[in-house]
């Protein structure tokens, strides 16, 4: 006696399961690395642009066609020159596993997220009482400034002028926030290679209430600024790298299997 034909695929799926997941983890992992990576906010340094907890959407494919970090986009990159304590979390081997493939945020990598202020050949300055100014045009940064801050108060700076392929960065929370300023004594005068940015955070993925895109403020769009023509812009997504991954993954299980039944 034959067994029901709807028993068949069901046996025929769950054998295929560990191929799928397979497929997906694998996919993650390309995803990751190549397109787009979850980031967990540590500080308030953001505030209230980011706030400590939140989970961001960074896109890593545009420099991959030459993009460069433009002015007002809020930026992940690598630790350039010991801005960060030497204080590495702890973690276990499932963290590990799942930061590696993309579930989960890294807890060991060192990399900081700020907002561009000025990039190579601007000058920038700010004087107590007075505005950040990028080229001598002043910026109003009213709708991202942390409520109460001040631009520079804390640590007023320059004219500096930005060299070409760095960039000179701050955090929305100017009072709250350890960045281009308080590293001018450094190697790099404070300033951020463009080689050591991972991407530019494109959206707020976690937690759901906070769901938000991160555009570039119209300030840094107003004559004077001298901004450069805008990039094309990578497409948010809604998901973190697995579910890319697994939405991936499943038209390409299902193809196998017609190939298989046409055998």
């Amino acid at each position: 006696m034959k067994p029901a034909k709807g028993a068949k695929q069901q046996r025929s799926f769950w054998k295929e399961l560990p191929i799928l997941i397979v497929i997906a983890l694998i996919l993650a992992l390309v995803i990751k690395t190549f397109l787009v990576q979850a980031f967990s906010i540590p500080s308030n340094s953001m505030q209230n642009t980011l706030q400590q907890g939140d989970r961001v959407l960074v896109d890593k494919l545009t420099p991959w066609f030459g993009s460069k970090p433009e002015r007002g986009e809020v930026i992940v990159f690598h630790d350039p020159d010991g801005w960060l304590p030497e204080t590495p979390m702890q973690t276990n081997v499932f963290q590990d596993v799942m930061s590696f493939i993309g579930l989960m945020p890294s807890a060991n990598e060192k990399d900081l997220i700020k907002r561009v202020i000025a990039v190579g050949g601007d000058t920038v300055q700010c004087k107590r009482g007075g505005p950040v100014k990028v080229n001598g045009t002043p910026l109003k940064e009213t709708s991202y400034l942390y409520p109460g801050n001040t631009p520079c108060d804390d640590e007023p700076f320059g004219p500096i002028k930005v060299p070409k392929g760095k960039l000179w960065v701050m955090g929305d929370h100017r009072q709250d926030s350890l960045d281009s300023r308080y590293h001018q004594n450094q190697k790099y005068g404070g300033m951020v290679p463009e080689q050591e940015v991972v991407g530019r955070a494109i959206v707020v993925a976690w937690p759901v209430t906070r769901w938000s895109t991160l555009p570039v403020p119209d300030t840094f769009s107003q004559k004077g600024v001298e901004s450069k023509a805008s990039q094309a812009a990578a497409t948010a997504a809604n998901g973190a790298p697995a579910a890319l991954g697994l939405a991936g993954a499943v038209p390409i299980v299902l193809w196998r299997r017609k190939r298989l039944q046409e055998r």
